[in-house]
């Protein structure tokens, strides 16, 4: 298992995954050092893509790891190794969120995220709000 830093030779498997995200923002993305990559054997398996809410406090956006490669600890690997990085930055504190009809939310409580507040838009299920102190 690797985690490396996305690269532009990357943009392709990024974005035929990700449909929550332009090109464009994923190229800023990669050009800002906000995606991780997880490999196995010298092949993609998922990544870790984050960005700064308020401008200020890391927000891990999209966590995904193909379907064949789930269970297998790299959605694990992949978290740790950003909050890590995080951590060596500076930052005390890193967020996330889910979905309250997604089993993410047990993924991140059990890497000791807490719940911190919840978003509801119209249509859809109740946004989670994770936390983790870090520092």
């Amino acid at each position: 298992m690797k985690i490396r830093l996305a690269d532009t030779a990357d943009i392709d498997f990024l974005e035929k995954h990700d449909k929550h995200i332009k090109k464009e923002e994923l190229l800023l993305a990669v050009s800002l050092r906000r995606i991780l990559i997880a490999e196995c054997k010298e092949e993609r398996v998922g990544w870790l893509r984050w960005n700064l809410f308020w401008d200020n406090t890391p927000f891990m956006n999209m966590l995904f790891v193909l379907d064949k490669y789930q269970k297998q600890g790299y959605g694990v690997a992949l978290v740790s190794f950003w909050e890590e990085q995080r951590k060596e930055e500076g930052y005390q504190m890193v967020l996330t969120s889910t979905l309250a009809d997604e089993a993410a939310q047990h993924f991140y409580r059990k890497l000791h995220y807490v719940d911190s507040g919840a978003l509801l838009l119209p249509g859809e299920p109740l946004e989670i709000i994770f936390r983790k102190e870090i520092g």
